[in-house]
């Protein structure tokens, strides 16, 4: 049977103006422009501009703008009397705000030919024959972006065969491949490591060069021992007691390039300029904080939309079709005076947000020392200004400030703490850097492994077990004891 019953539940929702909120929020001044312009595209009751003089109507009783419109209300009317006021919204006059051309001018983006179109370029003037001319398209199409060919070349011949019907063998295809690997720049289409390095020395090896050559020896014979920097077994290989004669071959391989495409690849890429949302000046021993505003300006209601409302009051209020206009003018209104308000409230989260962590890290914010910064994490800062963790993750996550030391990310100042012999906390941030100094000034004929580090860090009052200086040995990208032993 069936049976007809009446449950009552509790759910938290989010309103679509929360929603908006949230989503600007984790927005960064680099992408907030293109957000804004989306929003002035698809309301025509939004406009970009500032706040203009314009005089007040005459008094009338104001009611709440957010009131729904009745279409079956008794009296047919609209509440539109706050409309009628034109109040216009404006964003807050932060630094970058002003006419100034200098300001406003756009930087030139230099032109430049991407690692594919340079290869391609190169590949025209070996005279290939047309089937030759094929194989080498499509080798060219398999360098990866850091310059190496990963496919193996059994498989570029069922790609030439199945794709343009062209029937080839491995052999041949080599043999364009070794043409290839001719081209600028020096290394460009090896399948290895090992074959990248070796592609440079033949083009730095002119039969004289005593070094180039012990080079080419160990990279092709000794190359294991090579990559571990076994540099005894190397000598021994090699047969020589002469450090010296390898020290000098070192040099010549540590200066060759391992990503050989990596260098045509930056200079196709349009450069990327980090734009800070947040400017701190130390004015005086005065921190001052402003927000960055360029990707910011001023939004307005739309006027013009505004006297659709006063026409509609000295019209007749049954007209169905002028009633159908005034409803969809109200919810643009609406739309825009929520994605404003959305944007006034992103500000003063994010200024609320940085003010926190200027107040938490004062000490190195004056000085820009890193073993000023103390332990601090997300619910330290939600604490203080009593939001939600999550309201602080998104501001944290995506943002920059602009400070007299340079440019961080916000995440920079959230680390945990290590405890001291004194009892204190300490930033993980400031164990890092001592690890670094310490292997900075270490003897490189005998670098310190983990486990000494750990007993330098302990007595120094530091305490931090071996698999913690691990992970942050890692964290800095300095490579094992090991792999950092030099000759």
């Amino acid at each position: 049977m069936q049976k007809l019953g009446l449950n009552q539940s509790l759910q938290q929702k989010l309103s679509p103006q929360q929603i908006q909120f949230i989503k600007l929020l984790q927005v960064p001044t680099a992408e907030l422009e293109g957000r804004i312009e989306e929003e002035l595209e698809v309301n025509p009751a939004l406009e970009e501009g500032e706040e203009q003089e314009q005089e007040k109507p005459e008094e009338s009783n104001t009611e709440s703008e957010t009131e729904e419109f009745q279409e079956s209300s008794s009296n047919d009317d609209i509440d539109i009397k706050d409309y009628l006021q034109d109040e216009d919204y404006s964003g807050y006059k932060m630094q970058g705000d002003g006419d100034s051309d200098e300001d406003n001018r756009e930087m030139p983006i230099p032109m430049s030919s991407s690692l594919h179109e340079q290869l391609m370029g190169q590949l025209d003037f070996l005279g290939l024959d047309d089937q030759q001319y094929a194989i080498g398209k499509q080798l060219v199409g398999s360098i990866e972006s850091d310059g190496y060919i990963r496919r193996e070349l059994e498989s570029i011949v069922n790609d030439l065969a199945f794709a343009q019907g062209i029937e080839t063998t491995a052999d041949e295809v080599e043999q364009v491949l070794k043409m290839i690997q001719t081209f600028d720049p020096p290394g460009i289409a090896a399948r290895n490591l090992q074959e990248c390095l070796l592609l440079q020395l033949d083009r730095m090896d002119n039969g004289h060069d005593i070094d180039v050559a012990v080079a080419k020896k160990i990279i092709s014979e000794c190359y294991d021992e090579f990559t571990k920097k076994h540099y005894q077994k190397i000598q021994k290989k090699l047969d020589t007691e002469d450090e010296d004669f390898i020290r000098d071959a070192m040099e010549v391989i540590v200066k060759l390039n391992p990503k050989p495409g990596g260098g045509s690849t930056q200079a196709a890429t349009k450069n990327q300029y980090i734009i800070p949302d947040y400017i701190l000046t130390n004015n005086n021993g005065k921190l001052e904080l402003t927000l960055n505003s360029r990707n910011a300006p001023d939004l307005r209601i739309s006027r013009s939309y505004s006297d659709m409302f006063k026409a509609y009051e000295k019209s007749n209020k049954k007209d169905k079709k002028l009633k159908e206009a005034v409803t969809f003018v109200k919810q643009k209104l609406d739309a825009a005076k929520w994605f404003i308000d959305a944007i006034k409230q992103r500000q003063q989260t994010l200024l609320k947000t940085m003010n926190a962590i200027i107040e938490f890290q004062y000490d190195f914010f004056l000085e820009g020392d890193e073993t000023k910064l103390r332990p601090m994490i997300l619910k330290d800062i939600a604490s203080m200004i009593s939001m939600d963790i999550s309201t602080v993750s998104r501001v944290a996550s995506s943002k920059a400030i602009q400070t007299d030391f340079g440019i961080y990310p916000l995440k920079y100042f959230f680390s945990e703490g290590i405890a001291t012999d004194s009892g204190e906390e300490v930033s993980s941030r400031e164990v890092k850097q001592i690890i670094k100094d310490i292997i900075e000034s270490e003897d490189k004929d005998r670098p310190y492994s983990d486990d000494k580090l750990e007993t330098i860090l302990n007595e120094k009052g530091y305490n931090i077990a071996r698999r913690t200086v691990a992970k942050y040995r890692e964290q800095l990208n300095i490579p094992v004891a090991r792999l950092r032993k030099e000759m």
